[in-house]
Parts: structure tokens; C-alpha cells; sequence
């Protein structure tokens, strides 16, 4: 039985259910557990831990009988033993059967693939039904982990992902009301990740396949709007430079510009935790 962290997150002990590949660099994985029934989230870029099995290891080694104490268990375990954490965002939750599906960039795809596979990448590129992980996860829907929030008063909606802020940025796609008008640029290594985005909303979706959107999106012309609300997810310079770009040349309201680094260039997620340690 998992224990809880600190409200309103939890472990959740999962198994791989099924397995779909979106794309050349992007599989879902569909995962299942009864402890999913306590999973409660109703943010579209909900972010989640993912702990996975060290290389060579079946059940991923997290010391989550230590309650609030399990980070400190956990970065005292063995290189070899300690389950492998990743940050990811929540691509869907549904109910009966409860499942969640994560979906992941895979790195070091084809011959000219710019960054090699990690851990994570290896491990769902041959994920099969049964394989166990652990989640830390909301159980309240409304927690701080959710950072797509846009005011009420927001009369445009602006978003720039990377590959990696695809499955988050489709999903804020996907929920957005009738009536709500949008302008996204998302990027993606191969023509075969474009994904056919479904929405109400009035949206606009500009998709970079094997380059970049940051120079379209500097020269686009955006719709008139006096209360613009700005996303951008990705990678942590290029986010860094496209907020200054809203707030500084654009002149969007600072406080209206939402920005998640979801990795750095040059550096594991082991790394960018010690150097914010």
C-alpha cells in the first residue's frame, strides 16, 4: 500500500497497460493500478514524477515506506538499484477502467538523431504491458503542479512548445472552450509527429517539423487582443528567450506569461536537480 507525501501528492504504483506509437520520436504509454482511483487532476499540463526500474531491475526502487523522508532514502540508494525519476506532464486521465496516459519524446531516433537516448527513452521504447512503475502524483485536482492557468479576463491565447511540451500544449488544445482564440507554434523532429489536434476553440496550430518556430513566431502577426495570455514549455533557454520576447518586444503584462522549462541543453535531469539543490 502507497503511502502519501505531502498533500496533495502522492505514490501511486502502477503497470504498463498498452503501448501506441504516435509518431518516429513519440510513444504513449497507457498505465493502470487500483491505486489510481485516489489520482485527481483537472489541469491539462498536470506534471508528474515517473520512477522507472534501474537498467537491468523489474520494480523500480523507491523507498516510499519512509513517507515524507523518501527523497533522502531515495538519493541514498545505490547508483545501480535507485529507480530512475523523470519529470512528465499528464497527456489524459479517464475512468472505468481508471488509466493515465504519459506520452514520451523519444531521443536518439534515426541515424542523424542530435541527442542520444536516455534511461527514460530506452525504457518506453520497449515498454510492454505488465512493467512496473511508480508515479507521484495529485491527489487534489487543483494543486501547484498545474501551471496552464490563464485569466478570466484573457481574450487570446498564445503557445510555443518543443517537442518535449507537445503532449502538454495538445492537451491544453484539446480542452479549450468554444469561442477561445489561439495561436500555437509546436515543434517536432519528424513530419511523421504531427498530430491531428481536435478543439473547440478558434485555433491556429503552426507545427516546425525538424527546425525551429522560434524565428516564425518572432515575425508573426498575432491577432489584435488587449489581454493576451502567454505559454511556453520546452527547453529552458528557449523558453528563458521567448518570455523576454513576449514581455520585452511584444509588451505582454509579465504576469500573463507562463514559462516551464521542462530541460536544459547539455544537462541530465540528475544534473539540473543538484544544481538547484
Amino acid at each position: 500500500m502507497t503511502t502519501a507525501v505531502a498533500a496533495p501528492f502522492r505514490f501511486f504504483s502502477l503497470q504498463v497497460v498498452r503501448t501506441r506509437r504516435l509518431g518516429p520520436s513519440l510513444v504513449r504509454v497507457t498505465f493502470g493500478g487500483a491505486d489510481l482511483e485516489h489520482f485527481h487532476s483537472h489541469g491539462r499540463d498536470q506534471s508528474l514524477s515517473l520512477f522507472i526500474p534501474a537498467e537491468g531491475h523489474t520494480e523500480p526502487a523507491v523507498p516510499i515506506e519512509l513517507g515524507d523522508s523518501w527523497w533522502q532514502g531515495w538519493r541514498e540508494l545505490p547508483d545501480d538499484v535507485r529507480a530512475v525519476m523523470r519529470s512528465y506532464t499528464l497527456r489524459e486521465l479517464r475512468r472505468d477502467p481508471d488509466e493515465v496516459d504519459i506520452d514520451f519524446a523519444l531521443h536518439g531516433v534515426g541515424p542523424d538523431a542530435a541527442t542520444p537516448a536516455g534511461p527514460a527513452s530506452r525504457w518506453a521504447s520497449r515498454a510492454a504491458a505488465g512493467d512496473r512503475v511508480v508515479l507521484l502524483g495529485p491527489a487534489v485536482a487543483d494543486n501547484r503542479a498545474i501551471r496552464f492557468r490563464p485569466p478570466e479576463d484573457t481574450d487570446l491565447v498564445l503557445i510555443w512548445g518543443d517537442e518535449t511540451a507537445v503532449p502538454a500544449a495538445t492537451a491544453i488544445l484539446e480542452s479549450l472552450p468554444a469561442g477561445t482564440r489561439v495561436r500555437a507554434w509546436l515543434e517536432v523532429p519528424h513530419a511523421g509527429d504531427v498530430q491531428d489536434v481536435v478543439t473547440l476553440a478558434d485555433a491556429e496550430i503552426e507545427w516546425a517539423v525538424g527546425g525551429t518556430s522560434m524565428e516564425t513566431l518572432r515575425h508573426a502577426q498575432l491577432p489584435p487582443a488587449e489581454r493576451p495570455y502567454v505559454w511556453v514549455a520546452g527547453e529552458s533557454g528557449r523558453v528563458k528567450e521567448l518570455r523576454r520576447h513576449f514581455v520585452g518586444e511584444r509588451g505582454v503584462d509579465r504576469r500573463r506569461v507562463t514559462f516551464v522549462g521542462y530541460w536544459r541543453r547539455g544537462l541530465t535531469e540528475e544534473q539540473l536537480r543538484a544544481a538547484g539543490e
